[in-house]
């Protein structure tokens, strides 16, 4: 959505005498050590004068906002469906922004706290996202431990006016009624606006990370430890340098018995999705092969080979992501790479018992920028320091991430091939009065429950089934669990419904907005598949939930984002094969028009070099 602001009630409390009575009554919090209390909920650590200052300005009137009950009617942004969970402590992903912000200088922070709140995801502005590794587009302040921060308000100016990294859908200004899911607007107002998908922040902090675990050559497994430490990637040891080497590394043994140690039940799940996604992989391997055709005076062709190294990444955040897992490593080797490396930070048991199964040749239990930084460039084998194990450096690097990832990926390509960079996450649905509006609702959610930036987006022909829908979304999400029914709640606010006349202006409308995940659930659902040209993964008809490709039907569910579906696919076996062509002249009498082809070619274009070096093969010069 385009950025708009929000008219709210003005506040009944002066914020300036709540700074001055939490600045009077909490000297305490000059001192940290001496009481860690007061703030906990919010988890903020003051060590400056100046740093407790910012806050003793910041809190009242962010509480005063968070209490104070937005009109009943009001323009595009719909705080309604924020609930209690605005401070939560609790949630993996919505930490304050502050917490690893001790050692910046925050001399523009009234700016900070203004260019937060003209963001169309106003209640970021206190339920930010702090965890690097967590496969969202979390806030960027994560990484700020040591950077200066005095150009602070304009780097979250840039970061938080682009929520979406890749696309965002423009509308005019709408009103809405509040508690309004699925707001529904006229297709006049759909565009699509291609946008950077690399965060501006995000780029700044990776390159920052790079460097200081990197330098000009391979990583320094002592330098990552630090960084993966800091980052919460792996817990603090109090060990001598030399004697953790290894401790980015997960062995072979550790996820085998992660593996045997499942249930039957979850085992034999990640069996199938397995054999499902492999037997899959391996049909696209064997649909393109060697070929060679006839030239003049011999033969010309191409070869299809694995890259040697392939380095695959899976988030480890907000929820553990097995599947992606299987997804990325599997498709390495069903290409016939020879050696497939698996990062993911803080695994879990499923995570580890993934690797296994997949066939990761190594697991680095390091995310982020730091695990992109690592694939890449790898760690060289230490004469000295047997602990410190070597990490290969990858032909190409592949795997859903958060923004953290999309930046380092977005610096490292060139010097290595990656897949994509890919954005928050999508559903679109074309429906007809035919469709289930309890199915529809169901999927509309389980996209919006990957994460609080995630879009579910619903085209229809008929009003009613749109009106249908948007009650059942508001059911289903009243009985689903937290965290989840909070971050679906977020994903909402920039969600929406287009009532279109006919479905052939449905198609029209997907095509443009290209969307990571497209279901077709009409009363012809093949018909309409067979018309639409621009998505990631499509989803034919009532039974193909988009969550069966989540989960491994076959086809890969890492798929392009943010209208890239408009030229590119999702992963496949594709992005790890190369395609290289050959040629040889066998007979030079039979190529010689060739020759003086290139020759006269060469001479129009002004490259008198190449004119000479083809007639030293012309039987005529010679």
């Amino acid at each position: 959505h385009s950025s708009s602001s929000v008219t709210t009630s003005t506040p009944s409390i002066d914020s300036s005498l709540l700074s001055l009575l939490l600045f009077l009554l909490c000297p305490c919090r000059l001192y940290p050590k001496k009481d860690k209390e007061f703030f906990s909920f919010l988890k903020f650590e003051c060590e400056t004068l100046e740093e407790y200052s910012c806050i003793c300005i910041f809190l009242p009137t962010a509480i005063t906002a968070a209490f104070l009950p937005p009109r009943q009617e009001y323009s595009q942004i719909r705080l309604g469906v924020i609930n209690s969970s605005i401070i939560d402590q609790n949630s993996n992903s919505n930490s304050n922004h502050n917490k690893h912000s001790n050692n910046s200088n925050n001399n523009n922070n009234s700016n900070h706290i203004k260019n937060t709140n003209t963001n169309n995801q106003n209640y970021k502005s206190i339920k930010m996202i702090v965890d690097q590794n967590s496969n969202s587009n979390s806030n960027h302040n994560k990484h700020s431990n040591n950077s200066n921060n005095n150009n602070n308000s304009n780097h979250i100016k840039n970061t938080n006016t682009n929520n979406q990294n890749y696309k965002s859908i423009k509308m005019s200004t709408t009103t809405y009624t509040k508690g309004e899911l699925l707001p529904v607007i006229d297709p006049s107002r759909v565009r699509l606006e291609i946008k950077d998908p690399v965060d501006e922040g995000a780029l700044v902090q990776a390159k920052e990370i790079f460097q200081t675990i990197r330098g000009s050559g391979s990583v320094c497994p002592t330098k990552l430890i630090e960084v993966a430490e800091r980052l919460g990637d792996i817990p603090k040891q109090e060990e001598p340098a030399e004697s953790n080497g290894c401790r980015y590394i997960i062995s072979a043994e550790e996820c085998k018995k992660a593996f045997e140690d499942l249930s039957e039940e979850e085992r034999s799940s990640l069996v199938n999705i397995h054999a499902r996604v492999k037997a899959f992989a391996e049909a696209q391997r064997a649909s393109v092969r060697d070929t060679e055709i006839d030239i003049p005076g011999g033969k010309a062709g191409h070869t299809v080979s694995p890259c040697k190294a392939a380095g695959c990444y899976a988030p480890g955040g907000r929820y553990p992501l097995p599947s992606s897992v299987i997804m990325t490593a599997v498709t390495a080797k069903a290409a016939g790479c020879e050696t497939v490396i698996l990062a993911s930070p803080r695994p879990a048991k499923i995570t580890k018992a993934a690797a296994y199964i997949s066939g990761a040749d190594l697991f680095l239990c390091v995310g982020g920028a730091q695990a992109i930084a690592t694939m890449a460039y790898g760690i060289e084998p230490s004469s000295t320091n047997t602990s410190i194990l070597p990490v290969p450096r990858c032909d190409v690097i592949v795997g859903p991430g958060n923004k953290w990832v999309t930046a380092a990926k977005s610096i490292v390509q060139g010097y290595c091939g990656i897949d994509m960079l890919a954005g928050p996450s999508e559903v679109l649905v074309i429906c007809d009065k035919t469709a289930n509006p309890r199915i529809i609702a169901a999927d509309l959610i389980a996209q919006a429950e990957h994460d609080v930036v995630a879009r579910a987006i619903l085209l229809s022909d008929d009003k009613h089934t749109i009106k249908c829908v948007e009650e059942e979304v508001a059911r289903q999400l009243h009985s689903l669990p937290e965290p989840n029914k909070s971050t679906a709640q977020a994903a909402f606010t920039h969600s929406f419904a287009v009532l279109c006349d006919t479905i052939d202006q449905c198609i029209a409308i997907s095509d443009d907005i290209a969307p990571e995940h497209l279901e077709i659930q009409t009363a012809n659902p093949q018909t309409i598949a067979n018309k639409c040209a621009n998505y990631g993964g499509l989803f034919i008809g009532t039974h193909a939930a988009e969550v069966l490709g989540d989960y491994g039907a076959g086809p890969n569910h890492t798929l392009p984002t943010g209208g890239t579906g408009r030229y590119t696919g999702g992963l496949s076996v594709f992005n790890f094969l190369r395609i290289r062509t050959w040629m040889r002249v066998d007979d030079a009498t039979q190529s010689q028009n060739m020759v003086q082809d290139s020759i006269t070619m060469a001479r129009l274009e002004g490259l008198e070099g190449h004119a000479r070096a083809a007639e030293l093969r012309s039987l005529d010069k010679s």
